[in-house]
């Protein structure tokens, strides 16, 4: 057994993560099967809505007008805006570079069309492997919306028959609108009414059941606005406690709640204009201690929120904190939670996930990330030492593996799809 010494640590533990295999629990990309719906390559990944929200920064350019333009003039009118005509130092131009680089390509040419010649010469399924391959994740855990009507002819058609892409049924629609989704639930066969009467819910709870089971879904999923709130006197609230908490606990699913988002704020950026807010604590705090039986996974969006949710999960074991999601998915925000986390609930929650809507993007996410919780894993292995305290790599491959993935498999249940 190789100890560890002072001298050695940094360098074992850039080993552990670069060896452990990483399940992303929560991303918005597809296996090729699910067609268009997968985006990849140079152009989907320079055209990213957060490189949206950041070229209008630079530009006086109408709204309307960039939305006209086809994907190719998009991505042209990004790279000269955030590429050449300006320093990429914001982490998600950063993040194009470091994609492009760990596929072998030379971003110091700056010559866009030779990256899309390179992508091209790829089939969506060899990209894939590339792109896993480079990465070192093994498996994602996609975004499912049977409320989507080209996810749903593909789930109706037989579904995902790629290992590597696990289902999370997502329920924004039902949960957030369902005075316009209950018609759909309606033409579907599900006898529901906008009142949420008592056949209401037996309904979408069947709705649900037989979703879930048709997907293999790791868990069931939503976005919340930063006014969430639970208990309270609306159809979210029943629909959660009457339907979705009950069906979790039937199929032994967690429920998984993304916290903090202000939608739309500026509308005229589609997918770029939303925003973020402060959100309470307490109504999760209600669900952990009312409902013991669920298990729930939980990000939260504002900073400000990242402290009570780790407190918060120290009170509670079927809660298991994940991510630095969207907006906090920035290196000095990601250390600083990562670091927190560990001196709150040591190793017992997951550092981050992709959050990925670009296949690409995989590449650098978990790249960046690596280097991040390795460098907190450092100084706390290095605290340890300081106290006499011994370490070998056997310890720090089990730690570095329940980090990467490990501990939300345990929490869920289930052994790794590997």
């Amino acid at each position: 057994m190789t100890m560890i010494t002072k001298e050695s640590l940094p360098q074992a533990v850039e080993k552990a993560l670069a060896a452990a295999p990483v399940t992303d629990l929560h991303t918005h990309i597809f296996a090729a099967g699910f067609g268009d719906l997968l985006l990849w390559g140079v152009d989907e990944l320079v055209t990213y809505h957060y490189l949206i929200a950041e070229n209008f920064r630079y530009t006086g350019m109408p709204y309307e007008q960039y939305f006209t333009l086809g994907k190719k003039e998009q991505a042209d009118l990004i790279w000269r805006n955030l590429f050449i005509e300006h320093s990429p130092v914001s982490e998600a131009q950063r993040g194009v570079l470091t994609a492009l680089a760990k596929l072998g390509l030379d971003v110091g040419s700056r010559n866009l069309a030779s990256f899309r010649e390179f992508c091209s010469s790829f089939t969506p399924g060899e990209y894939i492997d590339k792109v896993f391959a480079t990465s070192g994740v093994s498996t994602v855990v996609m975004t499912n919306d049977p409320f989507n009507a080209k996810e749903r002819a593909v789930w109706l058609g037989g579904g995902c028959d790629d290992r590597r892409f696990q289902a999370a049924l997502r329920l924004d629609p039902l949960l957030n609108a369902y005075d316009q989704t209950y018609l759909s639930l309606r033409e579907w066969g599900y006898p529901v009414d906008k009142r949420l009467d008592r056949t209401s819910v037996e309904e979408i709870k069947r709705f649900l059941r037989e979703w879930a089971q048709r997907m293999k879904a790791l868990y069931m999923a939503v976005s919340l606005p930063p006014t969430f709130a639970v208990p309270e006197d609306s159809l979210r609230s029943r629909l959660i406690e009457e339907c979705v908490l009950p069906v979790a606990r039937e199929l032994d699913i967690p429920f998984a709640m993304m916290i903090g988002v202000n939608k739309l704020v500026n509308h005229k950026l589609g997918d770029a204009g939303d925003s973020v807010g402060k959100s309470s604590v307490r109504p999760l705090e209600y669900l952990c201690e009312k409902y013991p039986d669920n298990k729930f996974l939980v990000t939260m969006l504002a900073r400000e929120n990242q402290h009570e949710l780790a407190v918060t999960a120290r009170k509670f074991r079927n809660l298991l904190v994940f991510g630095c999601w969207w907006f906090l998915n920035n290196p000095s925000l990601v250390e600083e939670m990562t670091r927190m986390r560990m001196e709150l609930l040591g190793l017992s929650f997951v550092p981050q996930h992709s959050d990925a809507r670009i296949l690409d993007q995989l590449i650098y996410k978990w790249d960046h990330s690596r280097k991040i919780i390795g460098k907190v894993l450092v100084d706390k292995y290095g605290d340890l030492l300081a106290t006499g305290w011994r370490l070998d790599e056997a310890e720090l491959k089990r730690d570095a593996e329940g980090l990467l993935g490990g501990n939300f498999w345990q929490f869920i249940g289930k052994e790794p799809m590997m």
